[in-house]
């Protein structure tokens, strides 16, 4: 199954993340996709991910047969607030500058010509939008129309800066890339802006932001119904109320398992106890 956003990119229903795997990354992602995950999330930003060993796995993959379309790759621009001393980037250059030579060199790490999606990895500010924001939005946006992504995204966005981009934006995001917390409705507010934008929602952090949501009885009970994994659970529910999960598993058994949350059929009784279990 593949979601589109309103550009009518088609993009896979669930997406394996690199953050924190250091030098752990190239045999991670190689494991990700022989479990039949096609669609990988990096970011330029050595703080917590390491982009080249994304692109080494990506070589490796391509001797054995793994053609580079049949992948779906997104990374991040991440400021110089966001980095420590190795930014790749010159951090006393302009915004736009920065911009597109953190993309120059995020082709350079991937072995790419070309990227699925960029995104910004955050806002420059807690709330609003200022000048360093739609700076560097302008600058994805001149890419977005180079062709050289197929789409552009933000992460770590609020509702009201959602808007505010939406409204504002010669082209409005097309991914969103959140934290995703069960006591905010599972970030209620912005997911319902992406429905009514066409834009695709991804949630990150769905298992390790939600420990104690885990253990209700409620899940336990879904699950036993089921025969499936708690986090299996999660995952169903996600893609059943139109996200595109994200997992970083590190178990290649887990890997294969989480992937298996597509085979089966949460009833709507059973979403609507989980969209409100936090509530």
């Amino acid at each position: 199954m593949a979601l589109t956003a309103y550009n009518n990119v088609s993009v896979p229903s669930f997406m394996y993340g690199t953050a924190w795997k250091k030098e752990a990354t190239t045999q991670l992602v190689q494991s990700a996709v022989a479990a039949g995950f096609t669609a990988i999330d990096t970011a330029n930003q050595l703080i917590h991910y390491d982009e080249a060993r994304v692109g080494e796995a990506l070589k490796e993959l391509g001797k054995k047969g793994t053609r580079r379309e049949s992948l779906f790759l997104q990374t991040k621009f991440t400021s110089v607030n966001g980095q420590d001393h190795r930014t790749p980037y010159d951090p006393k250059a302009d915004l736009t500058t920065q911009v597109h030579q953190s993309f120059a060199s995020s082709l350079a790490h991937l072995q790419t010509d070309y990227l699925d999606s960029y995104v910004l990895h955050g806002p420059y500010q807690r709330q609003g939008l200022g000048k360093a924001d739609w700076e560097v939005w302008a600058a994805m946006e001149g890419i977005y129309l180079s062709g050289k992504t197929k789409m552009i995204g933000i992460s770590n966005v609020t509702a009201e800066q959602l808007r505010l981009l939406c409204a504002r934006a010669k082209h409005k995001p097309m991914m969103v890339q959140n934290r995703c917390f069960a006591v905010t409705g599972w970030d209620q507010e912005v997911r319902e802006i992406c429905r009514g934008q066409g834009i695709l929602y991804q949630g990150f952090s769905l298992l390790t932001a939600n420990g104690t949501i885990l253990a209700a009885p409620e899940i336990r009970a879904i699950a036993k119904r089921l025969g499936a994994g708690i986090a299996q659970v999660i995952f169903r529910f996600a893609m059943q109320i139109g996200m595109l999960p994200l997992t970083g598993t590190t178990n290649p058994q887990h890997m294969k398992e989480d992937l298996l949350a597509e085979s089966f059929l949460l009833t709507p009784e059973e979403i609507l106890q989980i969209e409100m279990i936090a509530l």
